[in-house]
């Protein structure tokens, strides 16, 4: 009976058709990104912003055109680390793309908490809601052509680390730890949630392995050191470095200038840039990139595939 649908077939069609559109976007981004690599661990408090933030200006200051978007949602820290001022500026056109922060010619970056008015303000969000924005970030943003992307997730193994998995083909997993044991009990989780969605991993990066003396710099092993290296060593992943808590790392986040971008050498930059050094060799920036394949706009809803519709 015509009719009879009372407007729900129109309303199914146009989520199905920008879901189509949206995914078409996704895949015209991701075709101009040669190295996509996701930052995860498998619980809070072991720097994994810290290695996210100073593996991009690390990147950055090679040469290398970079992308760093943060993807923790209820508590993105990069633009505050980055000390990025100003919020985001509306596109001149409605199909014109949204550009990212420029921290420096070579490196762009994308959080949450600089779409926001109020950065102090909490993010309630459910499943679905944090699943479109990250494809937003995929889709909506004028990334441009980059030789890595560098996302830095939130701690464990939920929908933000799922929808990075499930949106951005080819994207590869560095792993943070520190050296404890009850640390490296959680990143087994984290390597065990790259298995299942089959995203291959980089390597493992121990942080916080010893501590810097700020009054003669040499590196003491107060809270362990080794860990995540036998760990690694006994998965069989690549170990891409370790490196030391230094207080003026601490002190160069908080103050919104990260320690890299310094220019001064201490155990931890030193570490820093044989972590860099072990990623560039391990994924050189000379991928092909992704052929742009049509989706299909008959199959999938606006969550992106994320649900049974």
């Amino acid at each position: 009976m015509a009719g009879s649908c009372g407007g729900y077939c129109d309303t199914t069609e146009s989520k199905q058709a920008a879901a189509a559109q949206q995914e078409n976007a996704i895949k015209r981004s991701l075709g101009k990104i040669k190295n996509k690599i996701l930052v995860m661990s498998g619980k809070g408090g072991v720097g994994k912003s810290t290695v996210s933030v100073n593996l991009a200006i690390g990147l950055a200051n090679k040469g290398y055109k970079v992308g760093l978007m943060d993807v923790d949602l209820h508590g993105p820290d990069v633009v505050r680390m980055l000390d990025l001022k100003g919020n985001v500026e509306p596109p001149e056109s409605a199909d014109a793309l949204v550009s990212p922060l420029k921290y420096n010619d070579n490196l762009k970056v994308v959080s949450l908490e600089y779409m926001m008015r109020d950065r102090d303000e909490a993010i309630i969000w459910r499943g679905p809601l944090k699943i479109q924005a990250i494809r937003q970030f995929v889709s909506d943003m004028d990334w441009g052509d980059l030789d890595y992307l560098i996302i830095d997730a939130p701690p464990g193994t939920g929908d933000e680390p799922l929808t990075v998995a499930q949106t951005i083909t080819n994207v590869k997993a560095i792993v943070v730890t520190t050296p404890q044991k009850v640390a490296l009990a959680d990143v087994r989780k984290s390597i065990n949630f790259c298995k299942t969605v089959k995203m291959e991993i980089t390597g493992v990066v121990e942080n916080m392995s010893g501590f810097v003396c700020p009054h003669c710099n040499e590196t003491v092993d107060i809270f362990k050191s080794g860990g995540g290296e036998e760990l690694a060593r006994e998965l069989e992943l690549p170990f891409l470095g370790k490196i030391p808590m230094d207080p003026q790392v601490v002190m160069a986040g908080d103050d919104g200038k990260p320690y890299l971008s310094s220019g001064a050498k201490s155990p931890a930059t030193t570490a820093f840039d044989g972590v860099v050094e072990s990623v560039v060799q391990r994924l050189p920036p000379v991928a092909t990139p992704e052929p742009l394949q049509m989706a299909d706009s008959g199959d999938g809803c606006a969550c992106g595939g994320s649900c049974s519709h």
